[in-house]
């Protein structure tokens, strides 16, 4: 039966929805930081900031996957101090591929929540702080508001991209049954395994699903800012 799924792939699949749901709900609130940022303020190193963040898009991921092995592996620059200090290590396990994953979303997600911000008329916040708005309550009342779908579509991108992340994640912390072996891991392996290719297409299909629906969403939600 096609539709049969073997406990590797149940998990893989759940593994990957975690995964990919944990890496944006920490992502989100520094995605919308910079992206306001960038949007709203002009600094020195203002276009430093921006290459530095839009990197993943344009490095090969393996190269990703190789500095954050050099940075937070255990013995790694930043990684030996959270181990030493703090017991975490983002080596070989779940956390790992969360890592990677965000870093791999993150300039997705930035650029989606930008562009909501820029949408926004500035004679509004001007009005806004006319009145006696601090700049803090400028954001909250008016600025993320006006931006929410534009938030949740760059969430949804962002979501639809840990999906897909293969090469930082299986450089980074590998490719291990029901800890790192998400959807991607799980289907390079079935596709290296005698027999595996009926196990290869079922994965293949759920990846191809669940990867549209989010772009649905994301499109639905482009065309629904445009309205506003």
């Amino acid at each position: 039966m096609f539709f049969s799924f073997t406990p590797q792939e149940l998990n893989a699949i759940f593994l990957s929805l975690k995964i990919a749901s944990v890496s944006i709900l920490f992502a989100l609130p520094f995605a919308i930081a910079v992206a306001w940022l960038l949007a709203r303020k002009n600094f020195w190193g203002k276009n430093l900031l921006n290459g530095v963040i839009h990197l993943p898009l344009v490095l090969p991921p393996v190269v990703i996957g190789y500095l954050l092995l050099v940075l937070m592996a255990k013995k790694g620059a930043i990684g030996q101090w959270l181990w030493q200090w703090f017991g975490v290590s983002f080596s070989f396990s779940w956390r790992g591929a969360v890592l990677a994953s965000m870093v791999m979303a993150f300039p997705l997600m930035v650029r989606a929540i930008r562009l909501s911000f820029e949408a926004i008329d500035p004679k509004l916040e001007q009005a806004a702080r006319t009145l006696g708005a601090s700049p803090l309550k400028v954001f909250f009342t008016l600025n993320l508001p006006l931006s929410f779908v534009g938030i949740v579509s760059g969430a949804v991108l962002g979501f639809a991209r840990s999906l897909g992340e293969f090469g930082a994640t299986i450089t980074f912390v590998s490719n291990i049954p029901n800890e790192t072996q998400t959807i991607p891991a799980a289907l390079y392996t079935f596709i290296e395994t005698p027999d595996g290719e009926l196990a290869a297409a079922r994965l293949c299909l759920v990846a191809i699903v669940i990867s549209l629906i989010a772009l649905f969403c994301s499109e639905w939600l482009a065309q629904k800012q445009k309205k506003i």
